[in-house]
């Protein structure tokens, strides 16, 4: 299979085993650029499995996962580094081989994109849940990724912190990078989805725009789902 400048990222039957059992079964899927993609499902359907296999951390069992472009990944509690904020970005930068002359702008765009300038030199650490989150996304953003995986970036949050996420998660978006998310919150999922793919068991049951996910599933587990009925 291959792929054209519109597919960044192409699944080609791609099965995932661990513990000898199957946790995603077969999945094919060509991810255009542009569109907001957001991964839906009930608890253990598979969607930071598949996250991971979309960028690289985990080998599928069976088929081919194929990207193109430059990609970076926020995780649902990001490490931070024993350092400040900005020493946190530039560090990211310095192991992508971005020149020491171009790191302090980089570092310093980055910041003011998300609203943390004024804690620049504030321990990493030291920052609210909120703040680590959005720094976590400037650092990755900071890399100019044209695929940004994010799994479930606002856990935990409260509203104004979630608030805040997603305004930077929209204008990652309109920067022209490809973003590909988990969410277990359908309202976020609502708000932010241009095209949906549903998981359950591991088995991708629907795929395609939000807004016909949302007002005419096809599965009957997609809609129990949005029911908020209980899956197992």
């Amino acid at each position: 299979m291959s792929i054209d400048s519109n597919l960044p990222l192409s699944l080609d039957d791609v099965s995932f085993d661990a513990g000898g059992e199957r946790h995603i079964h077969g999945i094919s899927y060509d991810f255009a650029a542009g569109p907001r993609t957001v991964i839906l499902g009930p608890n253990g359907a598979g969607k930071s499995l598949l996250l991971r296999l979309c960028h690289g951390l985990l080998t599928p069992s069976t088929g081919i996962v194929q990207s193109t472009g430059r990609q970076a990944m926020l995780f649902q509690n990001p490490i931070m580094l024993r350092r400040s904020a900005a020493a946190n970005i530039a560090y990211a930068l310095a192991i992508n081989g971005v020149p020491a002359r171009e790191r302090p702008a980089r570092v310093q765009m980055a910041l003011s994109r998300v609203g943390l300038e004024a804690f620049a030199q504030r321990a990493a650490r030291a920052l609210s849940v909120g703040q680590q989150q959005r720094l976590a996304l400037t650092r990755a953003w900071a890399l100019e990724p044209e695929l940004l995986f994010l799994d479930e970036p606002t856990a935990s949050l409260d509203p104004a912190a979630t608030r805040a996420i997603e305004q930077a998660i929209d204008d990652v978006h309109n920067s022209g990078a490809k973003i590909i998310m988990t969410t277990h919150d359908l309202a976020q999922a609502r708000r932010l989805a241009d095209e949906v793919l549903f998981l359950h068991h591991g088995r991708l049951l629907e795929a395609g725009a939000a807004d016909m996910f949302f007002s005419r599933p096809k599965s009957r587990e997609a809609a129990a789902f949005l029911e908020g009925e209980l899956l197992w």
